[in-house]
């Protein structure tokens, strides 16, 4: 990161919280631009989301209250599923809060939220397996920059345990997970070209607050479902933004 600071750009488009605070630590005065910037304040890359006040600015990709509503998914796929497995990654800075939602949201129900955390891409091999020897019946795989990069991976896994799996990103499901509730990360990578634009046109990054997605989409995957022997309920069919057939 100091090599690319040591050139001199206009703007570093920093794609995640991680480079972010890499680029953050290597210059305070290059504006910065994160299309997937996560837990800003808490990391320090930004003062309030309002008023970013500093040279970070972009969009979040994670919605409060996300998590609660993949767990009713979870429930609709499976009405009677009282175990409800957590496949995490809780060395990204975006995960422990979707973690403690996910928790609060299983005791509100009176369901049993069980964790598996990997710390990095060879910890996932054993994961599903873990999960469904504690009877978990359908996963939720938390908004991380590691369970995304190893997203087939992921799907295979979980194919292989039969274990019905629900995420944040359609991109799991284009590659083979069965159903995803969340922001569409491609529309807020575009949105970061609008904020480049902004400061290339003499915007400080401080004056552009992070904003929030106000979309989110639902994607199913039929293929998926079918090969898991999951009949998808008609009506969260027909909410559905896409299925993939």
């Amino acid at each position: 990161m100091r090599r690319i600071v040591r050139l001199g750009p206009s703007v570093i488009l920093a794609p995640a919280s991680g480079p972010a605070v890499a680029a953050k630590n290597a210059t305070a005065t290059i504006p910065i631009v994160t299309p997937a910037l996560a837990d800003a304040v808490h990391l320090g890359l930004v003062a309030s989301e309002a008023r970013p006040a500093g040279n970070v600015t972009g969009i979040a990709p994670y919605v409060a209250g996300l998590p609660g509503k993949q767990i009713e998914l979870a429930r609709e796929v499976l009405p009677g599923a009282s175990r409800i497995g957590v496949l995490a990654n809780l060395s990204d800075a975006k995960a422990p809060p979707q973690w403690e939602e996910l928790e609060a949201a299983g005791r509100k129900l009176g369901l049993n939220v069980v964790l598996a955390d990997a710390h990095a891409p060879d910890d996932l091999d054993g994961a599903p397996q873990a999960l469904g020897r504690q009877r978990v019946e359908v996963m939720i795989v938390l908004q991380t920059s590691m369970l995304l990069s190893e997203r087939r991976r992921i799907a295979i896994l979980s194919a292989t345990a039969r274990l019905p799996a629900i995420y944040g990103y359609r991109e799991h499901v284009d590659d083979g997970g069965l159903i995803s509730y969340g922001v569409d990360l491609r529309a807020c990578f575009r949105r970061g070209g609008y904020y480049v634009h902004r400061i290339l046109t003499g915007v400080s990054p401080s004056n552009l607050p992070v904003e929030f997605p106000t979309k989110l989409e639902l994607i199913i995957n039929l293929k998926t479902a079918k090969a898991l022997g999951l009949e998808i309920p008609p009506t969260l069919l027909a909410r559905a933004d896409e299925a993939i057939e």
